[in-house]
């Protein structure tokens, strides 16, 4: 079965030159010019990967990428954030909001194509697949959600990816940049102080489950989780 990637951008040349390289790809392509369009698409003929332009008229790209996450049904979904915007501030948010990638206008066909790739092999599961236990922390995987006492942990997108891939690689010391690389992606342009900033709000999270001590500090290098010596 061809990929199946949705293109949201309310500028019709942009989308015709998506479907155009797509195509080409062997790719199979939906199109919508905004927000509504875009729900609807995904309500009828679910797609396996969303490209969004940032800045569309009414409902912006951020504004949608928010929706699709507060949605169960669609929180899973790939989605890669077309934009002009260059900032770091601004490729934060983005990532922040739920996006799982983040490229630059104007972009080679070739670069997209390889980033669609490669963010498909990152949020890949195996049919199949059975929850993950990490003490008092469970991962199902294919609900995207982490539990305790079976009930779930409320956590951003970022936060999730970066839990679910302590969970998944435990007792193993990571540096900064390989988590940056591992979780955000990495073509994914973002300083290293980044990671700090999402690991505080992961321990701020557990710790009010009581379970702060399952992600270690590795001075000098980075970080390391671990259930086996926690409480």
């Amino acid at each position: 079965m061809p990929v199946k990637v949705l293109i949201v951008d309310d500028e019709a040349s942009i989308r015709d030159m998506l479907v155009f390289s797509l195509s080409r790809a062997k790719m199979e392509t939906l199109t919508a010019k905004d927000a509504q369009a875009a729900l609807a698409v995904i309500s009828d003929n679910r797609p396996d990967i969303i490209l969004l332009d940032w800045m569309m008229p009414g409902t912006s790209g951020i504004e949608l990428a928010r929706r699709l996450r507060a949605d169960a049904a669609t929180r899973d979904l790939p989605i890669i954030m077309l934009t002009a915007r260059s900032t770091e501030n601004d490729r934060v948010n983005g990532l922040e909001t739920g996006c799982d990638d983040y490229i630059l206008k104007p972009f080679s066909p070739r670069e997209l194509i390889a980033r669609i790739k490669s963010l498909l092999r990152r949020t890949a599961f195996t049919p199949g697949e059975k929850p993950l236990q990490a003490g008092k922390l469970q991962l199902d995987v294919h609900a995207r959600r982490i539990l305790t006492d079976d009930k779930e942990i409320q956590l951003a997108p970022t936060e999730y990816r970066l839990l679910e891939f302590f969970i998944r690689h435990p007792n193993r010391a990571y540096s900064r940049s390989q988590l940056l690389d591992q979780v955000w992606g990495g073509n994914v342009y973002v300083e290293e102080r980044t990671v700090d900033v999402h690991i505080r709000r992961v321990r701020k999270i557990l710790q009010e489950l009581r379970l702060d001590n399952y992600i270690q500090t590795v001075r000098g290098f980075g970080y390391r989780f671990s259930s086996d010596i926690a409480p």
